[in-house]
């Protein structure tokens, strides 16, 4: 199995510790990775903005940088929402390139997709005493289908007490660009669901998707909020070294 690992835009730039966790999980299980250093963005910014031409030529880049993997996995459903189902549309006029934008599709993961579905992995032998909420991301949950993957893994977490979100279906109010252009829009709905979270009386928020994480995380912090936010792969990592699976 030959396994590349898409970083994304935000892991790469601000949420390092996000891909490490990834990493070492899956080398935990086995698997033999790489990381291709010609990959870039997904597209997706310039695609959301209806710049098609720029998104094109990004998204070019990662064929090339993909090409050789069995399998891609990645620390985000937005990302791998585009490549899924916005790629088609991209190379609709380029047979060449719309038939490796279909084979990159069939091979990228998230990583909880990943963990789940193709390892067949549920219990990492986690622990982590916490009382924890969970917000499944619009793209991931909504364009990929990730549902229950997240909710397996956290579920085989010991000691971890997970309490539903209200609300927990609508969207965090991030949407990328979206946040910038609709910006008193975009910070009603967060407040919203930073109201939920704290709703909960969770200690630990935890996510598949940083845009999300990083917008209630923020919102959270600019309101003194003490609620830590991570992403599912920093949590059962942080939860395998707890229970003293790895170190």
């Amino acid at each position: 199995m030959k396994v590349a690992l898409f970083i994304t835009c935000l892991v790469d730039n601000f949420f390092p510790d996000v891909g490490e966790a990834m990493a070492r999980i899956l080398a935990a299980h086995g698997v033999h990775m790489e990381f291709p250093e010609g990959q870039t963005c997904c597209g997706q910014p310039a695609f959301n903005s209806g710049y098609a031409d720029e998104a094109r030529e990004v998204a070019k880049n990662l064929l090339d940088a993909f090409a050789d993997a069995d399998y891609v996995v990645s620390p985000s459903g937005s990302c791998v929402g585009m490549i899924h189902h916005c790629y088609a549309e991209l190379f609709a006029d380029d047979p060449a390139l719309a038939w490796r934008a279909h084979e990159l599709a069939k091979k990228t993961y998230e990583f909880s997709q990943f963990l789940v579905n193709v390892l067949g992995v549920e219990d990492l032998g986690a622990q982590f005493p916490y009382r924890v909420t969970y917000h499944p991301s619009c793209h991931g949950s909504r364009l990929l289908g990730v549902r229950d993957e997240p909710l397996r893994l956290l579920r085989r977490v010991r000691d971890l007490q997970l309490v539903d979100l209200p609300g927990a279906s609508d969207c965090c109010g991030f949407g990328g660009t979206f946040a910038v252009k609709m910006h008193e829009v975009s910070t009603a709905m967060v407040d919203e669901k930073v109201e939920h979270v704290l709703e909960t009386g969770a200690e630990v928020l935890v996510g598949t998707d940083m845009g999300c994480l990083m917008n209630i995380g923020g919102r959270l912090r600019h309101q003194g909020k003490p609620v830590r936010v991570l992403h599912l792969a920093q949590l059962l990592y942080e939860g395998m070294r707890i229970g003293k699976v790895v170190v």
